[in-house]
């Protein structure tokens, strides 16, 4: 059997621009994205998934040549599309730290920090704390399971080309930064209002008593206090990551044009 160059060359035109836009969402997405996964795990995660569902993706473009420069824009837009779609499920669980960032600032729990696994960077225990217990509610409902599937349908509303998303899709993107704040708020305006109330308890405390050392006493009683605050307001975490994870999902099957309005 022989195999002429142009039919090899065609087999890794298809392989590589699928495997940039698959191996571009894996470098960014939760779980799978962060740093405490190796980036050799997560290009062979890639190359296997690029090898399995090659077979039943759409025919790559014949008239585009592998060297050139339009294949160069090819590879360009496939690594925007798949950078799109794990940017929105970091975003997703990006709502938590910050949420886990206010409700540590109001209840004296902003002092324990740790380094953040998935971006590198300092920040409260109690965010890590969210991110941990989101990433697995994220892998429980099998959201990687879906953003796989995702992207494999996208080369058929999206096919490989010198094309790629829309200004408006980018826009929609840009909006999860205003999303993520609202979300994060709402969370934890809950243990914000019942701290403030602690505090204005004290304030009537140092009026009525002002003996007492209100500073060393009220550091431990706001903290004993903020860690009951957190067992109360844990049961809200699932419901707060469904309504982000489903307009999450949303919102990558609009830019993604999939025919989909809910995980």
């Amino acid at each position: 059997m022989v195999f002429s160059a142009d039919i090899i060359i065609d087999f890794i035109a298809s392989y590589l621009w699928a495997f940039c836009r698959i191996a571009a969402m894996l470098m960014v997405m939760v779980a799978v994205g962060s740093n405490t996964t190796p980036t050799r795990i997560r290009l062979f995660y890639a190359l296997s998934i690029t090898l399995l569902a090659l077979p039943s993706l759409p025919p790559a473009p014949d008239y585009i040549e592998l060297f050139s420069m339009t294949s160069f824009i090819v590879v360009l837009q496939q690594l925007l599309i798949g950078i799109a779609m794990g940017t929105i499920s970091v975003f997703v669980v990006q709502t938590f730290v910050v949420a886990g960032q206010i409700i540590a600032m109001q209840t004296s729990l902003g002092f324990a920090s740790m380094a953040d696994p998935m971006s590198g960077q300092t920040s409260p225990v109690v965010g890590q704390f969210y991110v941990l217990l989101v990433t697995l509610l994220f892998l429980g409902i099998d959201g990687h399971l879906l953003m796989i599937e995702m992207i494999i349908r996208s080369f058929e509303t999206l096919p490989i080309s010198e094309n790629g998303l829309l200004a408006a899709d980018y826009y929609k993107i840009a909006e999860w930064f205003s999303t993520m704040f609202h979300a994060a708020l709402a969370f934890s305006i809950a243990s914000m209002v019942a701290m403030l109330l602690v505090n204005l308890s004290f304030g009537i405390m140092t009026k009525a008593a002002p003996q007492l050392n209100i500073f060393s006493l009220g550091f431990s009683i706001s903290m004993v206090f903020g860690l009951f605050v957190l067992w109360i307001t844990l049961l809200n975490v699932p419901l707060h990551f469904e309504n982000q994870w489903t307009k999450g999902v949303i919102t990558m099957c609009e830019i993604l044009d999939n025919p989909c309005t809910k995980p």
